[in-house]
């Protein structure tokens, strides 16, 4: 078996093409060739290289349609682009793009290679589709999430407690549905639970079943996340927000690896791999009180910590053009890019809310297009009420405490005594609200 890095080699001059596959075998790579963009495809659906190097000038498809045709089946395949007639403005509009690598002829061998090395470090998933797939839905070519991915794989093989810190949105579940994924167990359930969002007095029920007539509502016996999840996998999601009484309980399945659902006296044996993920820094949560040691050691096995959006900005221009293929497609709009000052927006902003508030942004973005392009002014106002939305705390408490005084002081028609009656509040801690805020009580009353 070839082990041999693979590298497809697209251009319709036949002397290149042969120059290029001196150079690369002689480096140690295997190549494969095609004379066109449509001939690439042809071979794209019978070989699996892990990296495409195309001219950008060719008779029929050109170097930018072949990306992006490609980047819809092989979203994380990097592409490499050279051309004679390179320009700056070029080079920066091919790396909006998501494409890796921009070289202008006549270019230096050692700068190819040098390239060629760094887009098969990003990409180091091995050499056949099944290498790739477990990984599939995950965009990337930033070095961080890499190493994360490279340790992922390694701890799939394994049956060890998983456990992913991140902030929100930075796809905690989506890397521990790939970490089943690439694991033996890929051929049985996988199983989410968001801990925090299901109600104290429930959850108990949902993650280990309930005997019929258990308590009011239990009309039949339900088998719980544990018994779905048998032979596969279960990520308990937000575990920081589980209450203590369902830890020791939670604790005591792992240890004995069979659980009791609710009103049963009977134990079931069950054999489930636990990723566990969160967004709290449980050391602190440890310390006061409202995580157990024992459980967090027991899950703790391995950790994985999942980079924000703004440590992997390299990664903006792909994500934010693969959501636009996949949102144009649902919306039926004929939308084919970003405006050059709209990824400059993108690729700049804070995203505080990560990859899930990106997304929310490009859809805004598509859902309210009429133009081809998306424009900056369009990205900006989805870029500014996206972040409205994830302010932070004391900012959203600051925003509703005026909000608030406003209202007030427009039911009361600017009379400061009634106002503070209605908010509870004596006159003098009134009068000091309303300067923090800037709020002229003369403003709101009526004219006269």
């Amino acid at each position: 078996m070839n082990d041999k890095p693979l590298i497809l080699l697209v251009d319709d001059d036949p002397d290149l093409l042969k120059l290029l596959t001196l150079r690369l075998t002689a480096a140690g790579y295997a190549v494969a060739t095609a004379g066109s963009g449509e001939e690439a495809l042809a071979q794209l659906a019978v070989i699996q290289p892990r990296l495409v190097i195309s001219d950008m000038r060719m008779g029929g498809m050109d170097g930018l349609a072949l990306f992006e045709t490609v980047q819809k089946s092989r979203p994380g395949l990097p592409v490499i682009i050279l051309t004679a007639h390179g320009t700056i403005p070029d080079a920066v509009d091919a790396a909006r793009r998501g494409i890796f690598g921009y070289l202008t002829k006549p270019f230096d061998s050692k700068a190819l290679l040098g390239e060629v090395e760094r887009a098969l470090k990003l990409n180091a998933e091995g050499g056949g589709p099944k290498d790739q797939d477990w990984r599939a839905e995950i965009i990337t070519r930033s070095p961080a999430m890499e190493s994360v991915l490279e340790k992922a794989r390694l701890v799939a093989a394994g049956d060890a407690g998983v456990f992913l810190y991140g902030e929100s949105g930075t796809g905690k579940e989506l890397l521990a549905r790939a970490i089943h994924q690439a694991s033996p167990r890929h051929g049985k359930p996988f199983v989410a639970v968001n801990c925090g969002a299901i109600p104290e007095q429930l959850l108990e029920s949902e993650l280990f079943g309930h005997v019929k007539g258990a308590f009011t509502g239990a009309a039949r016996d339900y088998k719980g996340l544990f018994q779905a999840a048998d032979g596969g996998t279960l990520l308990l999601d937000e575990i920081g927000d589980m209450p203590l009484p369902l830890q020791v309980k939670l604790l005591r399945v792992l240890q004995e690896r069979q659980v009791r659902p609710v009103g049963s006296v009977q134990a079931i044996p069950v054999n489930v791999r636990i990723i566990s993920a969160t967004h709290r820094d449980l050391a602190e949560e440890i310390a006061a009180g409202r995580f157990r040691e024992d459980l967090y050691y027991r899950l703790n096995v391995v950790a994985l910590s999942l980079p924000t959006l703004a440590e992997r900005r390299e990664d903006i221009p792909l994500l934010a053009n693969h959501m636009l293929r996949r949102l144009t497609e649902r919306y039926g709009k004929d939308i084919r890019g970003f405006a050059p000052e709209a990824m400059e927006l993108l690729i700049a902003s804070a995203w505080p809310g990560n990859v899930r508030q990106l997304l929310n942004v490009v859809e805004q973005t598509v859902a309210l297009s009429t133009t081809p392009l998306i424009s900056a002014t369009l990205a900006r106002e989805a870029i500014r009420q996206g972040t409205e939305e994830f302010a932070s705390l004391e900012d959203a408490r600051r925003r509703f405490e005026r909000e608030y005084l406003i209202q007030v002081l427009k039911i009361t028609d600017g009379n400061v005594a009634q106002a503070a009656k209605l908010a509870k509040r004596n006159r003098t801690e009134f009068y000091k609200l309303l300067q923090r805020h800037s709020l002229d009580p003369a403003l709101f009353k009526p004219a006269s």
